[in-house]
């Protein structure tokens, strides 16, 4: 990410478009507040935003079609999620291909897709939810991974954790 610190400059205008791409908004529907960030970003003229959103609002549409019911909060924010981690997995390969203009849309994308999930687990939090699981499940070893990764992702809901960084702490704790 060090070579992505000018991305923020054309993602100014997210602060503009206002509470309709914060993540917790008194409450209203994510589609609902999807809808609102796309008009907002309609109106500022704000092509990356407003790509951004219909992306976001189109792939919870068909999830919701896949399961053939309304999402679940927690589904949602895994939609949500999932198309940040493929942005981060793009954003590896564009730069590896020496693309960085593509690698640069697509950390835009993150950035503005971020707005809708729960703040980030410090490491702090990742390495006190891996003590708590490892206490809790009473591993000893690495055969006890999967437990144990149940156990810290249980413990870090509400918050974002990256799978890798908590499976390196569950790794680091076990030995």
């Amino acid at each position: 990410w060090s070579g992505f610190d000018n991305v923020l400059g054309p993602c100014r205008a997210i602060s503009q478009i206002g509470s309709a791409l914060a993540y917790a908004e008194g409450g209203m529907p994510l589609i609902e507040t999807v809808s609102k960030g796309i008009v907002d970003a309609m109106k500022a003229k704000d092509s990356d935003v407003l790509g951004t959103l219909r992306m976001l609002k189109t792939a919870l549409t068909m999830r919701e079609v896949e399961k053939g019911r309304g999402l679940e909060p927690a589904e949602k924010l895994q939609v949500v999620a999932s198309l940040v981690k493929q942005r981060r997995d793009s954003i590896e390969q564009f730069t590896k291909g020496n693309r960085p203009e593509l690698a640069d849309k697509e950390a835009r994308e993150i950035v503005i897709l971020e707005r809708f999930q729960p703040p980030a687990a410090t490491a702090d939090d990742i390495d006190a939810a891996v003590a708590a699981a490892v206490a809790e499940t009473g591993a000893t070893s690495a055969k006890d991974f999967g437990k144990v990764m149940k156990a810290a992702i249980a413990h870090l809901a509400g918050k974002t954790a990256d799978g890798k960084a908590v499976s390196e702490a569950v790794k680091r704790k076990l030995g």
